[in-house]
């Protein structure tokens, strides 16, 4: 089933966005509250990408749960796993190999034009901060060890999508050009999609660059919700559906019980239509 859907919800096109990043072979593995990409790890895998290797939460090896559960790095998401993997003896070396694990899902409190994201703290003093955030787990690591980034929001604002980071907990093309080579860092930041768009970077620039918008939303309107000047080139089309399949998939086999949805809050609605997005 190939047919493009037409009742779908900016989660669902956010998770199928995502999904189509991952390939057959790919490695991958989730963080802390990644409800996002872990229902796009699980629709890749039913769909297009069937030999995709996902450890769950760093511990289950080609896991298959029953239901994502209220965390991301619980032991119901390792359900049924081939393997499991204890975290400093087995998981951390190879992620810390650049040959596997080779793509990583981000999310940041703050996102630069240049890919840097910021989980640790906001403010210009570290040591006392306006907010003290989680920290940056295995962001660091992750952004410097040679692996693909894709990033993803659900908050795409002028707090969220900042000129620069207040502290880097992950890093992305550093100051841009090539700032991440010259520090000796393999990889880096190649997409990120959000509530209203997807982007990714100038290959020269390593700015952050408009893609796509997504139904209903226009480009003056991810301008105005953008706290720096994005690179846009020409006609900027919209999003690509999800298909039929792959909504019927996410509701009633990957997250019948809406997962997703806690990434969005206490927002309403996540329902797209011809003439706005609402969130």
């Amino acid at each position: 089933m190939t047919a493009a859907g037409t009742d779908y919800t900016v989660d669902e096109l956010m998770v199928a966005t995502l999904a189509r990043q991952f390939e057959n072979g790919d490695q991958v593995v989730n963080g802390a509250a990644s409800f996002v990409p872990v229902c796009a790890f699980l629709l890749a895998r039913a769909t297009h990408a069937p030999e995709l290797v996902w450890v769950a939460g760093g511990a289950g090896l080609d896991a298959r749960p029953r239901r994502i559960p209220a965390s991301t790095l619980e032991a119901p998401l390792w359900h049924r796993a081939s393997m499991y993997l204890r975290a400093l003896e087995d998981f951390w070396p190879y992620a810390l190999n650049g040959r596997w694990l080779t793509k990583f899902c981000v999310r940041g409190a703050q996102i630069d034009q240049y890919g840097n994201a910021n989980n640790s703290v906001i403010g210009p003093d570290y040591h006392r901060p306006k907010v003290r955030l989680p920290g940056s787990a295995g962001l660091g690591d992750m952004g410097s060890v040679g692996k693909r980034l894709f990033y993803w929001t659900t908050t795409h604002d002028r707090r969220t999508l900042v000129e620069k980071v207040d502290f880097v907990s992950c890093a992305g093309w550093l100051d841009g050009g090539d700032a991440r080579r010259r520090a000796g860092l393999e990889g880096g930041p190649e997409l990120i999609v959000t509530n209203l768009c997807v982007m990714d970077f100038h290959p020269d620039s390593k700015r952050m660059r408009l893609v796509s918008t997504h139904p209903g939303v226009t480009v003056d309107a991810v301008r105005a919700a953008t706290g720096f000047d994005l690179v846009i080139e020409g006609d900027i089309p919209e999003t690509g559906p999800p298909t039929a399949n792959q909504v019927r998939l996410i509701r009633e086999q990957i997250d019948p019980d809406g997962a997703r949805r806690r990434e969005f809050g206490d927002r309403k609605s996540t329902r797209l239509n011809s003439s706005h997005i609402t969130i």
